[in-house]
Parts: structure tokens; C-alpha cells; sequence
């Protein structure tokens, strides 16, 4: 096993003492170990009373700039880092895009937050033997920062999965288990395995620790180019959307920020969750074909709390945003597009009003498709 420690410089503490796991059902609390769900079967996130945002950062240009905001420490931690992504200012008709590039990751994709905070938990508990489900990119992720801290994964996916995907699974050794139905079905097959093996469950539609990696995109853009008017997120298992959420709640708490941005989810139609049902389906977006996610509630609230509201986007429009950004130079894959797409149309309707700064994160890579470019 591989191991990278902090050394020279220790994590200062930005957190008050009392630091835990809260049901968003219940509000019941236990301590800070490796759990996805309460007994009562709510989800969980971390809780922790963080304050002195810029007076707490690390000398680091990498994703441990944050360790004093993450529940993790710095004895054990992925000799893999997920990379601080550029945030690029472009001007789009009336509105400002502020195009986080998340696709620019080791693995490909903004999973590395939450695999490399899952991951250094996993290590700090000696667990060497998990659980996946994915439609390809949260596998990838978590495949590459276990294997060099020597942690197994078993990856549950559909036969349905992009081949070049389960190519690079393989490569990174994990063990492929195939599963002949949609999302939900991988994930409940997966979910069975781990329970009648005994074996450690990560799915990052439940874990709160891979809340606690995406967040630090909110951290990123907030120190790049300020508090954006709006945020647009990708929206299925609602990881990135909600991590993105609880970034910026953080620095509200902190005082660091006088205000919430408006979150908009951007769902794939057919797959529905928070906006109206669709008849077709947008099979483009592979990425968010989660019709039933967990963290359902969660994200409602987070919605209600930022008069947020949520937009679906076909397949076509899907399409005719991912050629445009390729045609802007942003390689990435057909889910990352559906944020522009959105954006097209708030623009249009009026609910992004001229002069506003919108952050749209792009997700996926693109380098990871060899046909459909």
C-alpha cells in the first residue's frame, strides 16, 4: 500500500469540537466513521462548524488546499490528488459562463473529489475491499485511488456501459460485475452483493464523505472568480449538485458569503426526478439516468432554499450543446453538456436575467469516447 502523509504542514484546525454524522431524516448523530445510512434509513451528511475560510487554506495547489474543510487527515491519504481545475470567463449572449473544468481531473471527471475523500476514509479504517455501482466515471474514479492504496473494487455496471470505460476499469484491476437492467437495477445488485459478502458498500449516491470531496468545486470557483448569480449542475444522484450546495452553505456559515447563488438542477428527460416526468428519454446523458435517487429530499430542500428551480433537456438539445462546446475547444462527454443547454434556455425565458454570471460545471471528459466526437 502506497501512502501519501502530509509532512511540514500540519491541517489547522478551521472546525469547532463537535464534528459528526446527521441524518437528514431523523437528525440523529453518530460519529464520523464509515456509514452511509442511519438506522432509521435516512441519508447522512457530515456536520462540522467550520469558520476563517481564507485564513484556513493549505500552501498546497492541489485538492489538500482543503484538508481543514475535509473529515479527513493527513496521515493517510491517496498518493493521487485531484487537481484544482481552471474556471473559464466566457461571455454568452447577455450572460457570463463561468465553465469549471472538472473533465480536466486524473480520472476524467469531478468523481475524483469524492473518490480521494472516500478513499483517505477507507485507508484511515483499514478497509481493503468495496463496493461500487456506475454508469462508468464513479468506478474509474474509484478504481484509480484505490489501487495504489492497495483497496479492491468490485465494479457493478450495465452491459450497457460505454465499452472504452470498462477497458480502463479493467486496466485498473477492478473486478467488472455485469448487470443486465438499467441504473437502479445496478445499484440494487450492487447493493445485495456487498450486504450477502460482507463487504463494504461506497455507492456515492449515499456516502457523505464524497459530498465532502465534491464541495470543494464550490471552494475552487469562489476563490477563482467570486460568488457566481447562478449554479448549474448536472443532476441524477444529485453528487455534484449537492456538493456544490453544501460548499457554498459552508462559506455562508462562515460569514465568507452574504448569500446563496440560485441552484438550477439540469435533469435528463425520461429520467426525471424534480422536474415533471418526460415521455422520451435522453440516453445521451447517460451520466444522470437516475430516475429515483436517494438524496431525493435533500435536493428538494436545496432547491426551496435558493429559490433554485429544475430544467430538463433532451437528447437534441443535449447534442446541439456538447457540439458547441467541442467546437469551443471543451472536450467533454454528452452529460457535461446539458448545463449549457439549460442555460440556453433560462436565457431565453428570462429566468437568467442580462449581465448575470453563471457557473457551469463540465463534468466528463471527452477523451474517454473514441466514436461520436
Amino acid at each position: 500500500m502506497l501512502l501519501c502523509t502530509i509532512v511540514g504542514v500540519g491541517a489547522k484546525k478551521a472546525f469547532g469540537a463537535e464534528s459528526m454524522l446527521r441524518c437528514t431524516r431523523c437528525g440523529k448523530a453518530y460519529p464520523e466513521t464509515f456509514r452511509l445510512r442511519c438506522d432509521c434509513g435516512g441519508t447522512l451528511l457530515v456536520e462540522r462548524e467550520y469558520y476563517d475560510f481564507f485564513g484556513s487554506l493549505l500552501p498546497y495547489l492541489d485538492m489538500r488546499r482543503y484538508l481543514s474543510f475535509l473529515p479527513i487527515g493527513g496521515n493517510y491519504l491517496p498518493p493521487a490528488v485531484p487537481a484544482i481545475t481552471p474556471t473559464t470567463s466566457l461571455q454568452i449572449g447577455p450572460v457570463f459562463g463561468l465553465f469549471k473544468l472538472e473533465y480536466l481531473q486524473p480520472s476524467g471527471s469531478f468523481k475524483d473529489r469524492g473518490s480521494f475523500v472516500t478513499v483517505a476514509k477507507l485507508m484511515e479504517e483499514g478497509i481493503t475491499e468495496v463496493v461500487i455501482d456506475s454508469s462508468g466515471n464513479a468506478a474509474l474514479s474509484m478504481a484509480l485511488y484505490s489501487l495504489p492504496a492497495g483497496i479492491r473494487v468490485h465494479a457493478f455496471v450495465s452491459y450497457d456501459a460505454m465499452q472504452e470505460k470498462l477497458s480502463l476499469l479493467q486496466r485498473l484491476g477492478a473486478v467488472l460485475h455485469f448487470v443486465d437492467g438499467d441504473r437502479m437495477t445496478v445499484h440494487e445488485r450492487a447493493e445485495e452483493f456487498a450486504e450477502r459478502e460482507g463487504l463494504t458498500y461506497v455507492s456515492h449516491w449515499l456516502n457523505p464523505y464524497f459530498l465532502e470531496g465534491t464541495k470543494t468545486a464550490a471552494f475552487e470557483a469562489y476563490e477563482q472568480v467570486g460568488l457566481p448569480d447562478y449554479v448549474l449542475a448536472p443532476t441524477g444522484s444529485g453528487t455534484l449538485f449537492l456538493g456544490l450546495w453544501k460548499g457554498f452553505k459552508e462559506l455562508e456559515k462562515m460569514g465568507e458569503i452574504a448569500r446563496l447563488p440560485v441552484f438550477v438542477a439540469v435533469q435528463a428527460s425520461g429520467y426525471e426526478s424534480l422536474c415533471g416526468r418526460s415521455r422520451v428519454r435522453n440516453r445521451l446523458a447517460d451520466g444522470i439516468a437516475i430516475p429515483k435517487p436517494p438524496r431525493l429530499e435533500e435536493m428538494k430542500s436545496a432547491l426551496d432554499e435558493t429559490n433554485g428551480l429544475c430544467v430538463s433537456v433532451d437528447e437534441p438539445e443535449t447534442r446541439g450543446a456538447w457540439s458547441w462546446l467541442r467546437r469551443a475547444g471543451f472536450l467533454v462527454e454528452p452529460t457535461s453538456a446539458v448545463v449549457l443547454a439549460a442555460m440556453w434556455k433560462l436565457v431565453e425565458t428570462g429566468e437568467i436575467p442580462d449581465g448575470s454570471k453563471v457557473l457551469l460545471p463540465l463534468t466528463g471528459s471527452g477523451l474517454k469516447l473514441t466514436e461520436g466526437i
